[in-house]
């Protein structure tokens, strides 16, 4: 049904709720880089609008640290629209301390804790391999 797939990765050993708002950041940075899949806003049954939602599945992942940085080369290698989340980031409380501490990682040796790539699904499912599926 879709000719794309979108996957999030998150470190394996991180607490739920870290777990849950990388999840979260990493969800909106994907739906950034593609306004074409976004679907349309949603209305309930009293006439109330709610916000669209990306319009397709995004599957989870639990990976430890060397996959996520396979992962993220293999994104690049692939062309794959990717967001990242490093360990530095939790320690920041806004977008551009968010920005400055990733500026400041090791390009090829960042702490990743989670990254979320978009592409084609072949792509997608050859940047993940390694990775499993969040229980």
């Amino acid at each position: 049904m879709f000719d794309t797939k979108v996957a999030i990765l998150v470190l394996d050993d991180l607490p739920v709720w870290q777990k849950l708002n990388v999840t979260a950041f990493l969800a909106t940075g994907i739906a950034g880089t593609a306004p074409d899949a976004m679907g349309l806003p949603y209305e309930d049954s009293a006439g109330r609008a709610y916000a669209p939602l990306l319009g397709q599945p995004i599957m989870i992942f639990a990976a430890p640290a060397d996959i996520l940085l396979r992962a993220r080369g293999q994104a690049f290698d692939r062309g794959l629209a990717c967001a990242a989340y490093v360990r530095a980031m939790f320690s920041t409380g806004h977008d551009a301390a968010n920005r400055e501490v990733f500026r400041q990682e090791p390009a090829d040796a960042a702490d990743l804790v989670g990254i979320a790539v978009r592409g084609p699904k072949k792509d997608v499912d050859k940047a993940v391999k390694g990775a499993r599926l969040h229980a």
